[in-house]
């Protein structure tokens, strides 16, 4: 397969009408429609949609990925929805990411080119991962955007003395550990990132409480009608306003916030950290290994002891063969019989045995060749 492209988009607020799934038809013959997702895939050729139209027109959340390195995630927002000034401190840099104005809704395209993800990826199970994001940064919870910027801090395009957006990212939702993996962050930088808490959500449970009754009655009434009326984001908003009021009464000094340069310093730290303890874990796996092997050839060279000469008369035999699977077993028998002969101070007897081998099957250039280690 020279190239793969996987094209998948969802619809969240609003389900696709028959003429939407007949003009999306247009668009791909093989392409995978349903009331709320379009997906495809291309070992050749070109998907012949504008994603960009899509997303204007149907969808609200729009993944991409190419075995060449590039991935995309686009995610449709309601624009009264989006505090894009508050976004702002996030998006300083336009390196990984953008806004566009599509009507009464924003687009935000994240973007990165140029990795190499590893293993073979088709891409299927990305989107319904990344999908609670949305609702997510709907809520009020901005921490997709600190991810953005920290692919930022990864290429070095942000400024070593900038703070970072939020005091702290973790604990991280699936979600959010999901999108680090499909941008490939750099897993140290994330782990120091997350080090310390952002804690909209541990806030929430018992802050919420006091925040929802302290709202008047006209503001109470006024969400309960919204939500008889079917609105779909009352509870995100509602969400969204009782973690800024949370925010408020919890800010951070400016002081207290980490910059580029420290979380790059501190991800530096965690790696060797964790490469010192890989490289322990390996040894101590060697060596375990290396015990259970020697425990193993000792069972082994008992046997080949009780059994005397039977045991050169199996080496003859795996010989005869005349394949590659019996000159192994031919040559891993006269090994053991060497370390067995190191044992038993007879290492003369067991060489004038083998030179007697060499002689007799010196025709044999595949089996002579088994026998260099043994010298």
């Amino acid at each position: 397969m020279s190239e793969y492209q996987y094209y998948e988009f969802q619809a969240i607020d609003r389900p696709l009408s028959d003429a939407d799934r007949r003009a999306l038809r247009d668009l791909s013959s093989r392409a995978r429609i349903t009331a709320t997702s379009f997906t495809n895939s291309y070992e050749w050729g070109d998907f012949k949609g504008d994603p960009n139209e899509l997303m204007e027109r149907w969808f609200d959340l729009h993944l991409y990925l190419a075995n060449w390195g590039s991935r995309r995630l686009m995610m449709r927002l309601p624009t009264r929805l989006v505090d894009r000034d508050r976004l702002g401190t996030f998006l300083r840099n336009d390196e990984h990411s953008m806004f566009r104005i599509a009507g009464e809704n924003v687009i935000l395209s994240i973007w990165r080119d140029e990795l190499e993800p590893g293993d073979w990826d088709d891409g299927e199970s990305w989107l319904a991962i990344l999908s609670p994001l949305r609702a997510d940064v709907l809520a009020g919870d901005l921490r997709l955007f600190y991810l953005i910027w920290l692919m930022d801090v990864e290429i070095e395009a942000v400024e070593p003395d900038e703070p970072e957006p939020t005091p702290g990212l973790g604990p991280l939702t699936d979600a959010l550990e999901a999108f680090a993996e499909f941008f490939c962050i750099d897993r140290d930088l994330l782990r120091a990132a997350a080090e310390q808490s952002s804690a909209p959500d541990g806030l929430l449970p018992e802050m919420a409480g006091r925040i929802v009754a302290a709202m008047s009655d006209a503001e109470k009434t006024s969400l309960l009608v919204r939500i008889f009326n079917g609105e779909p984001h009352v509870p995100a908003e509602l969400r969204a306003w009782v973690r800024a009021r949370s925010e408020l009464q919890t800010a951070t000094s400016p002081g207290a916030l980490r910059t580029a340069a420290d979380l790059l310093t501190r991800a530096r730290e965690i790696r060797l950290a964790r490469e010192r303890a890989e490289a322990e874990h390996a040894e101590a796996q060697r060596r375990l290994e290396a015990e259970l092997a020697e425990k193993a050839r000792e069972v082994r060279l008992e046997v080949i002891r009780r059994r005397g000469e039977s045991v050169w008369s199996d080496v003859e035999d795996e010989i005869g063969r005349r394949n590659p699977a019996g000159y192994d077993k031919a040559a891993a028998l006269l090994s053991d019989l060497l370390a067995l002969a190191e044992k038993q101070d007879s290492v003369e007897e067991f060489r004038l045995r083998l030179q007697s081998i060499r002689e007799r099957h010196a025709g044999k250039g595949r089996f002579i060749e088994r026998l260099a280690t043994l010298g």
